[in-house]
């Protein structure tokens, strides 16, 4: 049976992206086998592994069959960085990890690999490089507008019906639409990669979920007409539950994920619990797409510190999702 090729690309090459990707691809014995494709640069990668003492085998990738044997390549992308600065963001930089991450969507997007997982990459060098997407998951909706950031860990999973927006904007699109299309399209979208069936927790926007009308209005007038309206529709999905237990009622059930309303309400208690080893799976693409659930920790950068668990869950993930070939 042919292995899966998965396609890394190494983030922002000033933060710890290059190094956590070696550092998981170093630990064969915890990854399953596949072919391993990282989209970047031969010398940052060189460079890296000079730094960590860690003798990994990278050759060149070539579109043509593959022996049986799990290997590791690199798809050098064009154009390269001259240096990559550690540390801070940079312009340079913010390029670099836009231009690998955008050659392993085209990839993916072409079949000649079944799976992303991004390294980390800086908001703010993208923006100093005059790109307007915020991040991965800005970039992808932009051609998926369906697409959904979840978070996924063995002890809780949350998906995000908004994340990068600021808080008043956040708030102004839970309305009952908004909220019922959203239930309808994650509900369809785990269903193309997990046969499982899920159970859905909405969260609450306002404090006890509402009370009744007593502590805010939205949940009445906004999300549960919207939660009933996806439960006629045939989606498994229950709430709006208080902020402050829901999360409490979905730990350590596998089958349960919480929607949460905007980005902390979520975040806040998934990285409290599973910082070092959730991931960010991005639902409702025609390819899997995961990510380490940190960012480019600019200030271990270069030292040899970072820890690999995220990127090496990531990986984990993203073959356990994706089709057999």
């Amino acid at each position: 049976m042919p292995l899966l090729r998965i396609g890394i690309s190494i983030g922002d090459p000033g933060g710890i992206g290059p190094e956590i990707t070696i550092k998981a691809l170093a630990s064969k014995k915890s990854l399953p086998p596949a072919h391993y494709i990282i989209f970047g640069s031969s010398s940052i990668i060189t460079e890296e592994q000079k730094k960590l003492g860690l003798d990994l085998e990278v050759a060149p990738f070539k579109n043509k069959k593959h022996s049986p044997k799990p290997s590791v390549f690199i798809w050098n992308t064009s154009p390269l960085p001259s240096a990559a600065s550690k540390g801070y963001p940079s312009a340079a930089n913010g390029q670099a990890s836009f231009q690998f991450f955008k050659e392993a969507v085209i990839q993916a997007q072409n079949g000649t690999i079944q799976a992303v997982v991004t390294a980390p990459i800086s908001k703010t060098s993208w923006k100093m490089a005059g790109l307007s997407w915020s991040g991965h998951t800005d970039f992808l909706s932009h051609f998926y507008p369906q697409a959904i950031m979840s978070f996924w860990s063995e002890r809780l999973k949350v998906a995000l019906f908004s994340h990068h927006l600021p808080l008043n904007e956040a708030l102004k699109k839970v309305k009952k639409t908004n909220l019922s299309k959203f239930f309808i399209q994650l509900d369809q979208s785990v269903k193309k990669i997990k046969s499982e069936q899920f159970n859905f927790l909405v969260a609450g926007l306002n404090p006890h979920a509402g009370e009744n009308g007593l502590l805010g209005s939205e949940e009445q007038i906004e999300i549960i007409p919207a939660v009933r309206r996806a439960q006629k529709e045939g989606v498994n999905i229950e709430g709006p539950y208080p902020p402050d237990v829901i999360f409490r009622l979905a730990l350590d059930c596998p089958q349960k994920i919480v929607i949460a309303l905007y980005h902390d309400q979520g975040l806040i208690p998934f990285k409290l619990l599973s910082f070092q080893e959730g991931v960010n799976l991005t639902l409702g693409l025609p390819f899997i797409r995961t990510s380490p659930d940190h960012g480019t920790a600019f200030d271990i950068a270069g030292q040899g510190k970072a820890n690999p668990l995220s990127m090496v869950k990531a990986i984990q993930l993203a073959a356990s999702l994706s089709p057999s070939l």
